[in-house]
């Protein structure tokens, strides 16, 4: 992630207010706190993968970003960060609006659906493993204090390294080993979200590509008109009356060229766009109007909302009920997008289905499938949203399921890169042959002073009410500021209505929690707990079975290192077996599993079996009885391959003088017939673009630091670059 550090604007948001009343200085504090720590967020998540000896070149970048900016005061009275992905030229996009932009979806659909304020650890299926983060333009006021611009920069260096100091390191949740022998050296990673590239590997191994716009030739489609012939105030009406919003029983839309072919565009366009409305055709005065209305009240709308009993008539029956196309989509995470394309349709985000999520902060490429929405509407999304597009369609008969992608083929560049050739040559030779070792990434464990895996073992331990305080107490680390507001006056009042209305965002984590113990009680926390959503529930379970499996790897790797041995585990198709002396010459370090703590699973027959043990008796925790009193809690365990070695293996290092440009085409400039860029043979900067696939379940950043021989976690690249932000 690139920053830029800037001075206070010269017009800045909130800086013009005038405080006028103790009300209004107060909500201007409140923001302006609010603002700092989502600073301190993206700059904890801009230090990875710093090693202080990149900082020269980088901070020259830093000054030519600087000089590029206009009507900015580069006196440092204050630090502020922005997400270079709105100031990028060719990456700053804004969010198009157009005649099809709609109010709300069915429901009043908001994008933000997901949980926002517990860091909770990704899906299986997330791939690149990016966090997500909101885009506000950070504007802090300086000199406001009256501190000295020297001290104000000491205190900024110091407040952010007093911040991030309470955070986890890889040692903290076991990633301790390397397999490879090489010198590291240092890169950046996501300088611009466009140097994260991720294309899912469908069921039939084939990488998912954005290749073709075109909408599937269908006789049965209604024309392009119906997306054009309604007006912004007729389109509103329509949907006031679709949700029941006004006292109109109907609306009548009057048809100014009256030809039969004008109002069967509009009959079409009205069910179409709003599913749950009839309409019929009347005389008034000597002029025709099309008149909408509901056939059978509410229970009609509700039967359209939950996608379970679609008008008969309105799809053949010819054609496969789903609609399967490609989404490419720019710097949004999967449920985001999903929501996004909901709410543009009117539709119910749980007609979609995908195979795997993928993260924000990237380009990503994957398979979507949707109910019963043709390929027409779903290519008309393509003049209304920016940063997306939805090609490759095509109808079949099944949705997809999560889990059936075979993996992720990658494609990353590492910028301003210190090692030599040799060293990157020695690097990459290592990642192709032997791999890196298969660690549960450091986002899987949240980034504030209280990991998920906490959470998790305390959950397992059954000690609810340590589940609830671990969620809601306050903690040191870069939060929001109305989370931190929420925290004091739970740690003061423990009110949970009280400590609820400190939040604005009532869908994260901490907000359900609350919610859950204003309805149950202090004394239910099991009920109040399970209001939170069930994946997110069982992720901190994961949590903590991802924090055992590191350690004992690490602990493997250090007894017994880079080769099988007896006693070792690997799976013979979908059965494990444990190696025997006979047999160990068989297999190779590849084949080798571990187990997630679990009652269904066996532990490999040395020395690792009684360190499991022992590990899980430390925490209170009995491993022959993984069962739990709440079904929901109990662990049946998994195997997971200790070291992966990537598939399609490819690198290149490259020169160039300008960090804003682009180092690689993406399917939509392929399409677009953009040329490859090139690159000189000398350059002030040298970055090293590398692709792979990874089968699911597995970290690209796990890759990456196996590469660069660094510790990823925020908290050590913030020790070793505090003099950074002086």
């Amino acid at each position: 992630m690139a920053v830029t550090l800037r001075g206070r604007l010269a017009t800045s948001q909130f800086g013009a207010m005038e405080a006028n009343s103790s009300r209004e200085l107060e909500a201007r504090n409140y923001l302006e706190k609010h603002r700092i720590m989502e600073l301190l967020t993206y700059l904890a998540s801009a230090l990875l993968f710093f090693r202080p000896g990149s900082l020269k070149c980088f901070l020259g970048t830093l000054t030519m970003e600087m000089t590029d900016m206009t009507g900015v005061s580069l006196k440092r009275g204050s630090v502020a960060v922005e997400d270079n992905d709105s100031v990028a030229p060719g990456e700053a996009k804004r969010q198009k609006v157009s005649e099809c932009c709609p109010t709300k979806g069915q429901d009043g659909l908001e994008n933000n659906s997901l949980p926002s304020g517990e860091t909770v650890p990704g899906p299986p299926e997330t791939a690149g493993e990016g966090k997500k983060n909101s885009d506000p333009q950070l504007e802090e006021e300086g000199e406001e204090d009256g501190l000295s611009e020297e001290g104000e920069e000491e205190e900024e260096a110091e407040s952010f390294a007093s911040m991030m100091k309470h955070g986890l390191t890889e040692l903290d949740v076991g990633i301790t080993k390397f397999v490879s022998s090489h010198q590291g050296f240092s890169g950046i990673l996501k300088e611009r979200y466009s140097d994260f590239v991720v294309h899912e590997i469908g069921k039939n191994g084939q990488i998912s590509h954005l290749s073709d716009l075109s909408v599937p030739v269908d006789e049965e489609d209604p024309s392009e008109d119906v997306f054009t012939v309604l007006t912004a105030e007729e389109k509103q009406r329509l949907e006031e009356l679709q949700l029941f919003k006004n006292k109109e029983t109907s609306v009548a839309i009057e048809v100014i060229e009256d030809t039969k072919e004008k109002r069967t565009i509009i009959h079409q366009a009205i069910k179409s766009l709003f599913p749950g409305l009839e309409t019929k055709t009347e005389d008034r005065e000597g002029k025709k109007y099309i008149v909408a209305y509901h056939a059978a009240g509410k229970k009609a709308l509700a039967k359209v909302r939950t996608a379970a009993d679609p008008r008969k008539h309105s799809w053949p029956k010819s054609r496969g009920s789903y609609c399967h196309f490609v989404l490419y989509k720019e710097n949004k995470d999967t449920m985001d997008a999903i929501n996004l394309l909901s709410k543009y349709l009117r539709v119910k985000p749980n007609i979609f289905s995908y195979m795997g999520t993928k993260d924000k902060r990237a380009i990503t490429v994957q398979e979507i499938a949707v109910l019963k929405i043709t390929a027409q509407r779903l290519a008309h999304l393509n003049k209304c949203l920016m940063n997306f597009k939805l090609g490759n369609f095509s109808y079949q008969k099944n949705p997809l399921k999560l889990g059936e992608l075979q993996g992720n083929h990658f494609t990353v560049v590492l910028r301003n890169i210190t090692g030599t050739d040799d060293q990157v040559e020695q690097a990459m030779n290592s990642l192709k042959e032997i791999g890196f070792i298969n660690y549960y990434g450091m986002q899987r464990f949240g980034t504030t002073a209280v990991p998920t895996y906490q959470v998790g073992r305390a959950i397992l331990q059954n000690s609810w009410a340590e589940v609830m305080d671990l969620i809601l107490k306050p903690r040191s680390g870069a939060e929001k500021g109305y989370l931190v507001k929420c925290r004091e006056e739970w740690a003061k009042t423990k009110d949970p209505a009280a400590a609820l209305r400190k939040l604005p965002v009532k869908r994260c984590v901490e907000g359900q929690l609350l919610r859950g113990l204003s309805k149950y009680g202090l004394k239910n926390i099991v009920s109040a707990f399970g209001i939170i959503p069930r994946n997110n529930r069982l992720m901190y379970i994961h949590s903590y079975q991802s924090y055992v499996w590191n350690n004992m790897v690490s602990k493997r790797i250090e007894e017994y290192g880079l080769n099988p041995v007896p006693g070792d585990l690997v799976l013979k198709g979908a059965a494990v077996t444990c190696i025997g002396e006979d047999d160990v010459n068989n297999y190779s370090i590849h084949d080798v599993v571990m187990p997630l703590p679990g009652f269904d699973v066996i532990y490999p027959q040395h020395k690792i079996s009684e360190a499991y043990r022992e590990m899980l008796t430390a925490d209170n925790l009995d491993i022959d009885n993984m069962r739990h009193k709440i079904r929901d809690y109990s662990l049946s365990g998994a195997y997971r391959k200790i070291i992966i070695r990537p598939q399609n293996v490819s690198w290149e290092v490259v020169a160039y003088d300008d960090p804003k440009i682009p180092l690689f085409n993406t399917d939509v400039d392929n399409l677009e017939g953009k040329p490859p860029p090139v690159f000189a043979s000398e350059g002030k900067y040298r970055a090293l673009k590398m692709d792979f696939s990874l089968p699911p379940s597995t970290y690209a950043t796990m890759a990456i630091r196996e590469v660069l021989k660094m510790d990823t976690s925020i908290k050590n690249q913030t020790q070793l670059n505090t003099t950074w932000l002086r």
